[in-house]
């Protein structure tokens, strides 16, 4: 009659360090998490690259660009990219995501204030819109006279260059 195995003795042992003796390292390559180094709540934390920087976001919208809110409480509503956050994947729109908050005084003497400011909202959440078209559109990216360009992939148009490349070229 054959013996009942249990599963237990059958399973590989998980290794999580080498086995030398000399060096614990870990055996497969772990992420970094800013969680094993720096304070705070856990869902403020930003995922680190090999050299502990914060890891940046790629993004569609670059500053300058005229977008259209596809998702949220303001969706619709069309603005200019004010500052974008790579650390955070968020950009701020002009005239949107508004909220009120409540200023103290910073002095004696001065009065506290109500000010309503614009909050960032996450690039997935608005799309490069079309001012001539009127339309909202993904984009895509070609090689025109040996230079990369944004295009939309709707109606074709070419986006302005960024801020930045065009500050190298003059």
């Amino acid at each position: 009659m054959l013996a009942k195995t249990n599963m237990l003795d059958r399973a590989m042992p998980l290794q999580l360090f080498s086995t030398s003796p000399r060096v614990l390292k870990p055996h497969r390559a772990m992420s970094v998490r800013a969680a094993v180094i720096g304070p705070g709540k856990k869902w403020e934390h930003l995922e680190l690259n090999k050299n502990g920087k914060p890891q940046r976001v790629s993004m569609h919208v670059l500053k300058g660009d005229t977008v259209k809110v596809i998702a949220g409480g303001d969706k619709g509503k069309v603005g200019t990219v004010l500052e974008v956050n790579t650390k955070r994947g968020e950009v701020l729109v002009a005239e949107v995501n508004i909220k009120t908050k409540h200023v103290k005084p910073a002095q004696q003497g001065e009065q506290g204030q109500i000010v309503k400011k614009e909050f960032p909202v996450h690039h997935s959440n608005v799309a490069v819109y079309s001012t001539t078209q009127q339309v909202a559109s993904r984009v895509g990216y070609k090689v025109v006279d040996g230079t990369k360009r944004r295009f939309l992939k709707k109606t074709g148009e070419l986006l302005p260059l960024s801020e930045k490349k065009l500050d190298k070229e003059a």
